[in-house]
């Protein structure tokens, strides 16, 4: 189940999809850490990129874990596009990635993600400047198309791939449809028909039959998994396994869950810096949590606290009493 990408052979089919405000450097190291083909950081404006923004630089930091270092970048000029690319080689980046997928309001209103796809001469122009541009490769995520009358993704993966392309990801979706629905996995067959780059096939993966599933309607030569990953950082690696072996992983166990959990919190606080990491975490364990007992109750009281050390000693309140549950249950 390798995937090549360029130079570098991966040893895993599974990748952490881009998403913003989550696949940030210690979520990714978590996922990377526990098993993963790739990780790519949260889409990065290139406009921020090139006005060299406190905020972006942070999104684009890198760790050694996850190599090949993935950045995303979005934005609709072909120049500005290319120049954050060689930016973000310069800064070490091994792997450019092209947003034409985002559906958010505030970024396909300025004519970037998924909007692209209405435009294929502009989108062209972009995926050959961010080529022509760098020495990495460069990969592209799109979804099927821009609406269920315009669903373009096999013309457009044809043409990034005459221009250079070297992996391209469809999200099963419209941009209209944005999360509603279902994912389309057998129009991703399209995409996969029209070209000979591989195809990564992303959108409703939640369990590790869906992954089976995805890959044997699609033909796709991997899977990319994003919001089934929130809360459950090890849910590539059990999709992995499942691929590769057909073994069902279970879960991590309360005490190995507490462990990663804590370890991602304190990592957020170090890569971050308190006051925004513990902002950050918020979501993050509130995912952890999602499904055991008192749940609800830890959720309300995570809210309320600014430290670091309050949100680790609740985190570890919270995960002792459902171990001690646990065993009174058995």
């Amino acid at each position: 189940m390798s995937l090549k990408i360029g130079p570098y052979t991966l040893d895993s089919n599974v990748l952490l999809a881009p998403c913003s405000g989550v696949t940030d450097m210690p979520f990714r190291r978590t996922v990377k850490r526990i098993g993963a083909g790739l990780v790519v950081s949260e889409m990065i404006a290139s406009q921020a990129m090139i006005r060299d923004s406190r905020r972006t630089l942070k999104m684009i930091t890198k760790c050694v874990e996850e190599r090949p270092a993935t950045v995303q970048l979005a934005g609709c000029e072909a120049h500005v596009m290319a120049e954050a690319a060689k930016l973000n080689e310069d800064m070490g980046a091994d792997i450019i990635d092209i947003n034409m997928g985002c559906p958010a309001k505030k970024v396909v209103n300025g004519y970037a993600g998924s909007a692209l796809m209405k435009d294929e001469k502009l989108a062209a122009s972009i995926i050959e400047a961010v080529v022509k541009a760098v020495k990495l490769p460069v990969t592209l995520k799109m979804r099927t198309g821009w609406n269920d009358e315009n669903r373009n993704a096999p013309k457009l993966a044809k043409i990034a791939e005459d221009l250079g392309i070297q992996m391209v990801t469809v999200h099963g979706r419209t941009r209209c449809q944005m999360y509603r629905g279902k994912s389309d996995w057998p129009f991703i067959a399209e995409v996969k028909k029209a070209v000979a780059i591989p195809v990564i096939g992303n959108g409703d993966v939640v369990t590790v039959d869906d992954a089976k599933k995805l890959l044997d309607v699609s033909g796709a030569d991997g899977v990319m998994i994003g919001r089934g990953s929130y809360g459950r950082p090890w849910f590539l690696h059990q999709v992995e396994t499942f691929l590769k072996t057909g073994t069902r992983l279970k879960d991590p166990d309360l005490q190995e869950r507490k462990k990663i959990a804590l370890a991602h919190f304190l990592d957020m606080v170090d890569h971050h810096g308190e006051y925004q990491g513990v902002r950050h975490a918020r979501k993050h364990l509130a995912w952890y949590s999602k499904g055991l007992k008192g749940s609800a109750d830890f959720r309300v009281g995570l809210n309320k606290l600014e430290t670091a050390e309050e949100v680790a000693e609740s985190l570890i309140a919270f995960y002792d009493q459902a171990i001690e549950q646990s065993t009174q249950d058995m």
